[in-house]
Order: C-alpha cells, then structure tokens, then sequence
C-alpha cells in the first residue's frame, strides 16, 4: 500500500497542490486514495473530501494520544490503497513554532511512515542540496525518502536531480510544471470551498494530467510502499438519540472524526442548514452549532427569522448544545457580517460579534473548566484550537485559556446543557461525545 507523509521545508512550498495532485492521479490509476492533514485544519480535508471525493482525517498530536492517531490512521486508511498525509508549516515546525511537538517529523515517526519532501526549487540550485542536508541531519531518524520538485520546468528538473541526488542521497520522484491555470484561491481562514472555486474540476484535472507525466509512478511505488495497518474492529451501534448538526456554507468546520466518535456513541446525526432550513429536524435530543463562515452568510442568517428564533427557543429551553467559534457568533445578539452591516442572530448569549481584521487568539491553547458543566468537569482540561477574524463583547468566564508561551484569558459559556465558546474542541478520543449524547439522552427522556 502507498504511504507517506508529504511535507515541505516551510509553508509556501506547495503542498496542498501536491497532494491535490498526488490523490487525483492516484484516482485516476485506479486507486482508492485517502487523505490526511496534520495539525487542526478544517479546511483541507473538507476540500479532499468535497473535490477529489476522497475520506480525509485530521491527525493532530497535540490533541491526540499517539496511540488515538495511530487508531485514526489505521480506521481511516481502511479498505484504501494509498494514503497521503499532508503535513502542516515547514517539517520540524511544531508547536509555538519552536519545537517539534505536533509537527509532521513528530505525525511520520509516530506513524513510522516514509516522507516525501516538496521542494520549490527558487533561486538556488547548489545550496538548496545543503539545505537538504541540514533537514536530514537534524532529526534522527529523519524518515525522509524522496523528494518531489514543485513548480518546476522539465529543463531545471533534468539539471537539478542528479545534482541533488548525488549531494544528499535521496531520490527524486519527479516534478511539479508551473501551472497558473491551477491555482487554488484562498481567502482569510484558507482556501475557498469548493462551490466557491471557478472552474475547480478543470484545475484538478490540470494537476492530475501534470502528476501523471511528471512523477515516476514506478519509484514513487517503490520508495513508499508500506504494509497496510491493521484495520481496527468495526464499531456498530444502534442509534439511541438524534443530535441535530448545522452544515451548510456557513456552518461547515466539523472534523470527520468528531462525527465518527457521535455515532459511535450512539447518536443518529441529522444534517440541517440554519441558512435554508425553517425549523430543526424533530425528535431531537442535542445541537450541534460547529464553526464556520457565518460572517460571510450573515444576511442570509438573519433573514431567516423562523430558524433564528426556533434555535433561541430550543436552547433557552435547555436542549443540549455545543457551538464552537462561527456557531458560538451564531447564538450571539448580532453579526457585523464581511460587508461591514451588523445583522440579528438567535439572540441566546449577550455578545455582538465584530471583525477585528486579523487573527485572534490563534493557536493551540489548553481549555480548563472553572465549574461542572454539560461536557466539563471543574478543573478538567482539554486541548483546544482558535482561528478567527472575528471577536464579541462577550467572551464568557466559564473556562481559563492558556497558551504554551504564557498567555492566559477567560472564555467560554457553560452549564448543564451548554458549551460555547470561540476554542475549536477535538471530540475524537476524549469522554465529550459520550458526555453530549448522554445529556441527549436525559433531555429527551424528561420530556416523554
């Protein structure tokens, strides 16, 4: 089976083209491919899973045992012929950017997996082998074991790769054409999604097309294939409760393995959209208000004035409820939406959200409850992620946040039957899904 890890010396360097790539070619052979990102990212697998149609996980070893992403990796890469993880930053870059705590080096020799570097080949040529060197030096062992040039031309790549081959020993698989008929459009928190991204089939198509003539698919083979992992045991569980989730163009930053760990805990998902949809799904016992773009919907939101007012009604009358970052804005009185106008939303909490124009409170961050909650018990820590443009007038007290380097601050809402908050929580191998579908559970057998 086709493993690696693929990786570039920093951010920039072409990855998410190169995997983007890698997967449709590989669909294109034949192949059932699966994705992976390393660290918290929404965005990328949601375009793995939506574009290339392809199952895509998030392994992130900050917040996850190494034997959780191992278990991760392993049901994920199930009934799979090639898996391709995408590391995130540079190879070495981990946690705070100063160690290599949750980097890709850490996810690589975690899953023992080989790597395949991506290297942009921009105004050095000599001295980019002795750049080479020094990432093969500085960790041992390095798992690194070949590497892919990126945005290339075929009369550089035949100059460069016996050049780099010879000063450090590792294979060149191939190269990546400079392709500007390809480029995938990002925006504040990432790339666009894919309804958004004209003429998106046609630049996979172009990316696939250069994979296949540009790779030595017969080496690529070879250096990187691995046996498959053990495929852990199917969880089957009957569905005992209904949690209601929010998914749509606003709503749509939920990790696969969340998901994953609800179903196993014996909750039946129903998708709904708070931007189309009248009224949530019947016979719910729980809500689930995940993160998103509802500064890009927001007139859209508030427009739809029966939702906004079912879900205030849902949970001030305590239906369980989690909204993490776009969901928690969502619960709040109002939205300054990206065109600068401040519209209504449910009106649940006291804060009005407004952009700030740059990232807030960003990163990795430990999450510790200051009293008995829904998901939390007093003192008990979790790690968490934020990423947003976006801040409120009310942040909450019900949890202290801090960071590795030392800051520190309040947030968050909880109770029995709430978690809201800004921190993005990671459900997978934690007690929080058993946690949520419990309290479903006695909501709904209260009321019957």
């Amino acid at each position: 089976m086709l493993q690696l890890v693929l990786t570039a010396p920093r951010s920039g360097g072409g990855k998410t083209t190169a995997v983007c790539a890698l997967l449709a070619a590989l669909a294109a052979r034949g192949q059932r491919p699966c994705a992976f990102k390393a660290g918290p990212d929404y965005i990328d697998p949601m375009f793995h899973r939506a574009v290339l149609g392809v199952k895509s996980h998030n392994l992130d070893l900050y917040f996850s045992a190494p034997d959780t992403v191992r278990r991760l990796y392993a049901q994920g890469a199930a009934d799979c012929d090639a898996a391709v993880c995408e590391g995130a930053m540079g190879y070495y870059d981990g946690l705070g950017g100063v160690t290599d705590t949750a980097s890709a080096w850490q996810l690589a020799d975690t899953l023992e997996l080989p790597v395949l570097l991506v290297v942009r080949p921009k105004g050095a040529s000599l001295t980019l082998a002795a750049e080479l060197r020094g990432l093969l030096a500085f960790r041992t062992p390095h798992h690194i074991a070949g590497i892919l040039l990126n945005d290339c031309s075929e009369s550089l790549f035949k100059l460069l790769a016996p050049m780099l081959e010879k000063e450090t020993g590792l294979p060149v698989v191939g190269y990546l054409p400079h392709l500007p008929e390809a480029a995938i459009e990002s925006r504040h928190l990432g790339l666009k999604t894919a309804a958004e991204i004209a003429d998106l089939q046609q630049k996979i198509e172009v990316l696939a097309d250069a994979a296949q003539r540009c790779i030595d698919w017969h080496r690529l083979y070879t250096l990187f294939d691995r046996p498959a992992p053990p495929a852990p045991p199917r969880v089957t569980v009957t569905p005992a409760v209904r949690i209601a989730v929010a998914q749509d163009e606003a709503f749509c930053f939920t990790y696969a393995e969340t998901l994953e760990a609800l179903r196993e805990s014996g909750a039946e998902l129903c998708f709904f959209s708070p931007l189309r949809d009248a009224a949530l799904p019947k016979q719910i016992g729980a809500l689930y208000l995940p993160g998103g773009y509802p500064e890009l919907y927001a007139a859209q939101l508030a427009a739809n004035t029966p939702m906004r007012s079912a879900v205030q009604k849902a949970v001030a009358g305590g239906l369980p409820t989690v909204a993490e970052c776009g969901g928690f804005l969502y619960l709040g009185r109002s939205l300054e939406g990206a065109d600068g106008i401040v519209y209504p939303m449910a009106g649940v909490l006291p804060g009005q959200g407004f952009r700030v124009g740059r990232l807030v409170r960003f990163g990795y961050a430990k999450l510790t409850a200051r009293t008995d909650s829904m998901l939390f018990a007093a003192g008990e820590s979790l790690p968490v992620h934020e990423f947003h443009h976006w801040d409120t007038t009310a942040n909450g007290e019900a949890f202290a946040a801090a960071k590795a380097d030392g800051r520190q601050w309040v947030c968050g809402f909880a109770n029995e039957h709430l978690y809201a908050g800004f921190p993005h929580l990671y459900w997978a191998g934690t007690p929080l899904p058993k946690r949520f579908a419990d309290a479903a559970s006695r909501y709904i057998k209260e009321r019957t």
